[in-house]
């Protein structure tokens, strides 16, 4: 692993699964050999530090037939076409078994791990370990037969939505300059969704839904309230960063975020460039510090799934936000808390077993 002097990290969020097979003909690469493509392979995990992390199963959206118009339907804050059920099943069953098929071939070096004790252990002795994630319940029926199974696969966290309306809510748009307060909250589906993952001891994250969404899961749940990659709209008043109020909220549940590292969640201005300085990510880790405690925050990469600052360019450069944040004064106690240890303690009170 990385230098001996930083803890490992656990990471709340990667689109690893959906970076490995490629999205064009012959860019596809193996976990186990470091590549200049993508930002997660297990030689860059052990090289930066990087212990683990939820690996999210996500099913995109059909692509429009003009690229333009999809980026300006993008920049304009528009919904992209939701999957049906029947679509997405079968890419979410490929990449679950893609997960699987990781940990088979891995020879022990990758854990899927289905407790806090597991996790907290696959970190002791320096096993990469992942969480099995859903990014958007679209292959989860209505009548949530298949959340029961899979649950019993090993699904131990789930965001009811992406970016996009679906049966169960309604998920934020990507337009900068807006609130989070962008439509209705749970369908009756989501909120029976929502009662049975506490149940069965799924983390329901809170990433991507729209606020009112966010306060009919906090209404719903009895389990602390988790956003896995989410940062401060405060700072950057993207609607996919939470308010103060939604802040306020996680910290009296005892819940946690983990800081995104896409630039465009982290900037004044939402512009996307990589040159930004980590200064700006540390601003966000103060800002969240302080509203919700040192005990509450933690990293939220989304590593493989957008735009990396270029000194977090790949899992492989995870030292310098280290350093950088022990340069602005965070002590080898609170470095464990935000590396691995915050998420361990959320994930034991919200997990069965």
């Amino acid at each position: 692993m990385a230098d001996a002097g930083w803890p490992l990290v656990f990471d709340g969020h990667n689109d690893t699964l959906l970076s490995l097979p490629g999205r064009e003909p012959g860019t596809a690469r193996s976990f186990f050999e470091q590549s200049e493509r993508g930002h997660i392979d297990l030689p860059r995990a052990k090289a930066g530090g990087l212990g683990g992390g939820f690996f999210a199963v996500f099913v995109p959206s059909r692509r429009p037939d003009d690229p333009a118009e999809a980026a300006a339907a993008r920049e304009a804050g528009q919904f992209p076409p939701t999957p049906t059920y029947d679509e997405a099943t079968p890419v979410a069953m490929r990449m679950s078994a893609h997960l699987f098929h990781l940990e088979d071939q891995s020879h022990g070096q990758l854990r899927i791990v289905r407790t806090a004790d597991q996790l907290a252990d696959s970190l002791a002795h320096q096993q990469f370990c992942a969480i099995f994630h859903f990014e958007g319940a679209e292959a989860i029926d209505p009548d949530l037969n298949a959340l029961e199974v899979y649950y019993h696969a090993g699904l131990r966290s789930l965001g009811p939505v992406w970016s996009r309306p679906n049966a169960f809510a309604e998920g934020v748009p990507f337009k900068f300059g807006s609130t989070p307060d962008t439509g209705p909250g749970l369908t009756e589906a989501g909120k029976r969704l929502v009662r049975e993952c506490n149940r069965l001891g799924i983390m329901v994250d809170l990433s991507h839904l729209n606020e009112q969404g966010f306060w009919d899961v906090a209404g719903t749940t009895d389990a602390p309230l988790v956003a896995t990659h989410s940062n401060a709209w405060g700072i950057t008043p993207s609607p996919r960063n939470l308010t103060d109020k939604q802040l306020a909220a996680i910290r009296d549940s005892d819940g946690m975020v983990g800081v995104n590292f896409n630039v465009g969640f982290l900037t004044d201005d939402g512009n996307n460039d990589s040159t930004m300085p980590l200064e700006q990510m540390v601003r966000h880790f103060d800002y969240l510090v302080e509203h919700l405690g040192i005990d509450r925050v933690g990293f939220g990469s989304d590593f493989d799934g957008a735009t990396m600052p270029q000194d977090l360019s790949d899992a492989s450069k995870l030292p310098n936000i280290m350093q950088a944040l022990r340069d602005r004064g965070y002590d080898d106690a609170a470095l464990r808390k935000l590396a691995h240890e915050n998420w361990i303690r959320v994930l034991r009170r919200t997990w069965k077993g």
